[in-house]
């Protein structure tokens, strides 16, 4: 369906679409930085988020506190140790055309107050299609490695990145006595390709793409397993330093390449938007060439202290971009739909095509999203149609190109494994089965989500564990999983089964019974409800007690409780519907009840915090200050949590004037507000 031109939207179909986008891009991230699984483009997924800043940019008053805009990366997995990064790792903003570029450089121009005709220096590198990683070296040794994990908090992975090559144990002594190297592991094309044709030969899972190969093969909890993975690692950024390594990034790069990190051979030092073009337009000639995957080109501002100066907006910084690459694209024959059941009980149809090499890749199966879709693009079995791929998964069809003979898709109206009613409610683009618990679809995937790393995260128990388990009648619905103590010897009449895996998989699931209220609220699969929103409730109900009282009232539209989840920010009605709905449903709360007599479902616990001098602080700023730029303050004053406002009132705290203030001094001064000049303000921030 195409969506409203957003100058048409009102403010109640704007507020339930930024609901929408982020629910569905918090899907997408915990699937692509968290369980290294993702299931649409690239390109897609961007549209999604572009779609939701541009609503926000029309509709500033209705930002949401869950807003993808304000979030990096997934979250943490709880099998791994935790990491604080004491700088942030943070995303990129993404660039698509040449005029996306000129703006990124003008942008940095109008920050810093530059003059037209000064030239801003910038360093272009491919971006690698990997798993962020940062290093940390204390006195020259390498002593902590970690992911980025959801950009402030990572997962402690040191001994297995000790096992890649491209990492040096040791640096020289002007390294200084702390330095956070930053960079990308990847897995090279040959190596992954290699990897595969070894894990098919020994009847091992086979990895997709390399981004996946190498995020599972760095995520392994045994290094052993991460050593026979052939991982390597370029570096291109710094995180803490006790000392400045240089004053351009340029420099910086350099240095590292003298103390044995390798840096993308293609990375080169611009000093126009024209050298900056060119460099994109080389890269990505050279893109299919290349041993390993890359999706675009990073423009990193070369000047350290303009760096530092424009410091980060939401969760990128302002001295980068990403400028991506388009999706690639190949003509292949249709060769039948097939429709696919969901956790939800969503119907997707599946294409299956004849296999064809896109961008390197065998393609053989690509999505049509819904019925709408299919009939937008008039496909049917037999058509030759054009796919596209960007990001390695699983590709998506974009045009019809030529009839063929086949006969139009009809779309079922009953589940093609429980047979239970298909439905499509008004104005929803999916249909889904009405069969729940009762189609095995549904169950199977739900019991994989019930297990997932954001949920219990029962190590030795896999989505392939739990398939198989329920063809056998082993595990039926969540509370058999904690009951699998009474099917010992079952488990041991299994293939690849014996005392010590069997044992240790008991135990890991004992270790689970103690679970936090957000991650059990999330494993419980509610549709529209995912981490985010979990974590909203857990901290808005507090336990789960209050949950279960609370929620199944809401069903009721006019009772106090459906207010109460309304007022949550962040909560819209068809979340607050589909949670009642949840909850008030028969076999949802004798499930609950069960789970609840089995589990320790920990009540939500608030961590402290401690504002600094201007947290929560309401600010304005008017005039021309000399040390920085007005955009500059701006975005410093709202880096430690001040609220910045352009107008004046009795709720403000303080104004800071620049020269030639104009009326808002005066104003400032009648209603009694604190008035600060620049050398106070700077004075506040210990600057």
């Amino acid at each position: 369906m195409t969506p409203k031109p957003i100058s048409e939207l009102s403010d109640d179909e704007a507020r339930a679409e930024l609901e929408r986008l982020a629910k569905e891009i918090a899907y997408h991230d915990r699937l692509y930085h968290t369980e290294d699984a993702p299931e649409i483009l690239d390109g897609d997924y961007d549209k999604l988020r572009r779609r939701n800043e541009a609503i926000e940019s029309q509709f500033p008053t209705l930002v949401r506190a869950d807003s993808p805009s304000r979030k990096i990366g997934g979250a943490v997995s709880a099998r791994f140790k935790k990491v604080e990064h004491s700088i942030p790792m943070l995303s990129l903003s993404n660039a698509f055309s040449g005029n996306d570029v000129l703006e990124f450089d003008n942008r940095i121009r109008r920050f810093l107050g530059l003059e037209s005709g000064k030239k801003i220096h910038l360093v272009a590198e491919p971006k690698i299609d990997g798993l962020s990683a940062t290093l940390r070296y204390e006195r020259g040794q390498f002593a902590l490695g970690a992911t980025r994990g959801d950009g402030t908090v990572g997962e402690e992975v040191t001994q297995n990145l000790r096992t890649i090559s491209d990492i040096p144990n040791a640096l020289p002594p002007d390294a200084g006595s702390i330095l956070e190297i930053r960079g990308e592991v990847y897995m090279a094309k040959s190596d992954f390709h290699a990897l595969n044709a070894r894990q098919k030969t020994s009847k091992q899972k086979q990895f997709s793409n390399p981004r996946n190969a190498a995020a599972g093969s760095l995520r392994q909890l045994n290094p052993d397993i991460t050593a026979k993975r052939p991982l390597r690692f370029f570096a291109y950024n710094a995180g803490e330093q006790s000392s400045p390594i240089s004053d351009t990034q340029w420099g910086f790069l350099q240095t590292l390449k003298r103390w044995g990190f390798q840096v993308n051979p293609l990375t080169r030092r611009c000093t126009s938007i024209e050298e900056i073009l060119s460099a994109y337009n080389e890269i990505g000639a050279k893109r299919s060439e290349l041993d390993y995957e890359i999706d675009g080109v990073v423009y990193k501002v070369d000047n350290l202290d303009y760096q530092n100066r424009l410091g980060t907006v939401s969760r990128a910084p302002r001295w980068a971009v990403a400028h991506k690459f388009p999706a690639e694209q190949a003509d292949t024959v249709l060769d039948k739909i097939n429709i696919q059941v969901g956790r939800t009980g969503a119907l997707t149809p599946v294409a299956h095509l004849r296999p064809v090499s896109v961008g390197g890749v065998l393609v053989s199966r690509a999505t049509l999203h819904n019925e709408d879709e299919i009939e937008r693009l008039g496909v049917m079995p037999g058509d030759t149609v054009r796919i596209q791929r960007a990001g390695d998964v699983i590709p998506q069809v974009v045009q019809r190109v030529s009839a063929g003979c086949g006969k139009a898709f009809e779309f079922p109206t009953h589940c093609p494994v429980c047979r239970s009613a298909a439905v499509r409610e008004p104005d929803k683009a999916v249909r889904r089965c009405t069969g729940g618990f009762n189609c095995p679809a549904q169950t199977v995937e739900r019991l994989k989500h019930f297990i997932s790393r954001d949920a219990f995260d029962i190590e030795g128990l896999g989505a392939t564990h739990i398939k198989d388990f329920y063809a056998d009648g082993i595990i039926n619905k969540p509370t058999d999983i904690f009951n699998l103590k009474n099917q010992r010897k079952a488990l041991l009449c299994r293939d690849g089964w014996g005392e010590q895996s069997t044992s240790k998989l008991l135990q890991n699931i004992e270790e689970r019974r103690r679970i936090s209220l957000d991650r059990f609220i999330y494993a419980l699969g509610i549709p529209s409800v995912g981490r985010v929103t979990a974590k909203l409730l857990a901290k808005h109900l507090g336990c789960f007690a209050m949950l279960r009282e609370i929620a199944p009232a809401a069903i009721d539209t006019n009772a106090t409780s459906h207010q109460q989840l309304l007022s949550i920010d962040g909560l819209g009605p068809v979340v607050t519907k589909d949670i009642a709905d949840f909850f008030s449903n028969e076999k949802n709360q004798e499930l609950l009840d069960d789970l609840n007599t089995i589990l320790e479902i920990q009540d939500f616990s608030a961590p402290d915090f401690n504002g600094g001098p201007i947290y929560g602080k309401i600010i304005v700023f008017t005039g021309t200050l000399e040390k920085m730029s007005r955009n500059e303050a701006k975005a410093r004053a709202e880096e430690f949590g001040a609220r910045v406002t352009g107008s004046i009132s009795k709720k403000t705290d303080f104004v800071v004037a620049g020269s030639k203030s104009g009326t808002k001094v005066e104003k400032a001064a009648a209603l009694g507000v604190k008035i600060l000049n620049e050398k106070e303000w700077l004075s506040i921030l210990d600057i």
